[in-house]
């Protein structure tokens, strides 16, 4: 399994465009800090062709260790969800 990093964006970036390594890193950096800080505020990402990230609250319930079956409570939390598009689930799908 393949893994892109923001070095791979980077260089995809630097190689399409002629941009210099500094300002592609720098152009990757203020992507992932829009869609991060967007999701922060509450406010969904959606990215056309691509999909949505959203946030979800879960309230804190009641869990069980699954070794030993002890009860625990799960805190309340924020999760960070991704839903694909349409068209990205075709495309994935070589639909």
């Amino acid at each position: 399994m393949a893994t892109i990093t923001r070095i791979d964006l980077a260089n995809t970036l630097r190689s399409r465009f002629g941009l210099t390594a500094a300002d592609s890193y720098r152009m990757i950096d203020i992507i992932f800090d829009e869609i991060e800080q967007s999701l922060v505020n509450g406010e969904d990402v959606k990215i056309a062709g691509f999909g949505t990230f959203k946030i979800l609250t879960k309230s804190a319930r009641i869990g069980r260790n699954p070794r030993t079956g002890v009860p625990a409570v799960i805190s309340a939390r924020r999760v960070a969800t991704f839903h694909p598009s349409t068209d990205f689930r075709k495309t994935v799908s070589g639909k």
